[in-house]
């Protein structure tokens, strides 16, 4: 039976009241990565048309360091923080990666180990390469073979878990020792210093955005529609949010609703099933503990989504040249909920004067899946 969607609305939600200022930093070293550039921020009015608001804009964020995601803003940020940590010096100057991984000789062999539903390993598999660090990856056993060999790619060790996503944690947690360190962008009781860099890493999608708007002289935007998983990215969203006097809707699958859960529940809550979605990268039981105290009263909606409103938002993000995942397009999918439901658009805003920001976080991780979705593949949607 296909999952319906459900919702929270959240009128009091104030991202001011847990907001931090941005750090520089992590903008600063992702300057300095190969391939860095400027994430492209594009104008989208068939969908500001479908949704009835005024302007719709979508940083794309599918191919960051040659990457077909966003994972490695975060992955890169908590890596060099976490790194100087247990060097016990700090890391810079530095001016390439030939010098950084000097500076880590120091620390002997060492390998990263991170669970993932794909993207998050693959960018700390990278990561790992890049510094001349070794990388376990812990997966779930459902998930994809093409994401799967693009983990291995990195030069990875892999292994499958029996079970989701949450199994997957669990096990890498359990790997900790000396010569490894857990790499997580989730985080639990007794781990939350990482999880918390990686949030701060992806404060350069917002800071690109902020500076790109500015450039067009066009006013920031009101609405931000964000795709939640176990919240890392979102409370990111929530500190842009009190930057920029903005209200945030996220979403998240309705077969792996754990925030929404945890919102009507006014705590953290565990889902008593084993969450499945088509939307691999959001697909969690738990919402991070670093995270839920800024999304938890930063989001004024959290809306749950089956998993034919992704595959709709794909499409009509295909039909204006967009290539984007399932969870790419998560996003969209939750503000086309929304727009279907009148207490929905009072509960946000929806109207002519809305300037809503989507992200699009990856491409065609998966792309035979992807090809059969929007009815032909990435190559011909971009039109290279």
């Amino acid at each position: 039976m296909a999952e319906e969607p459900r919702w929270v609305i959240r009128p009091m939600a104030d991202p001011t009241a847990v907001a931090e200022p941005f750090p520089r930093g992590p903008l600063a070293l992702h300057r300095t990565l190969p391939a860095y550039a400027v994430s492209p921020l594009t104008e989208l009015p068939g969908v500001a048309q479908r949704l009835g608001v005024g302007r719709v804009y979508l940083k794309d964020e599918s191919n960051r360091f040659g990457l077909p995601a966003y994972k490695m803003l975060g992955a890169s940020w908590a890596g060099v923080m976490a790194l100087e940590a247990r060097l016990g010096t700090s890391l810079s100057p530095w001016s390439n990666l030939d010098a950084l991984r000097s500076r880590l000789s120091a620390l002997g062999p060492l390998t990263l180990v991170a669970a993932t539903d794909g993207n998050h390993g693959r960018a700390v598999a990278r990561l790992a390469r890049w510094l001349g660090l070794e990388a376990h990856i812990l997966v779930p056993d459902d998930m994809t073979p093409a994401r799967t060999d693009a983990i291995r790619s990195e030069g990875a060790k892999v292994t499958t878990v029996a079970g989701g996503y949450d199994e997957a944690v669990a096990r890498s947690a359990a790997l900790e020792n000396e010569r490894t360190l857990i790499f997580s962008d989730t985080a639990w009781e007794g781990y939350e210093q990482i999880p918390r860099w990686v949030v701060e890493g992806y404060s350069t999608i917002f800071l690109e955005a902020e500076s790109q708007l500015e450039a067009r002289s066009t006013p920031l935007p009101n609405l931000i529609g964000v795709q939640i998983g176990v919240g890392a990215l979102a409370a990111a969203t929530v500190h842009a949010a009190a930057r920029w006097g903005a209200r945030v809707a996220a979403t998240e699958p309705a077969g792996a609703a754990c925030m929404l859960a945890s919102a009507e529940a006014g705590q953290i809550v565990n889902l008593p099933h084993t969450p499945t979605s088509i939307m691999a990268g959001l697909v969690a039981g738990r919402p991070s503990l670093t995270a839920w105290p800024t999304v938890s009263r930063g989001i004024s909606l959290f809306i749950a989504v089956p998993d034919d409103r992704a595959q709709e938002a794909m499409r009509l993000l295909a039909a204006e040249s967009v290539v984007a995942g399932e969870s790419g397009a998560a996003g969209l999918a939750g503000l086309l909920e929304a727009t279907s439901d009148p207490a929905l658009r009072t509960a946000l805003g929806l109207s002519s004067d809305t300037r809503l920001l989507l992200l699009n976080t990856e491409a065609d991780t998966d792309p035979d899946s992807y090809a059969a979705t929007v009815g032909r593949p990435a190559s011909e949607v971009r039109g290279t």
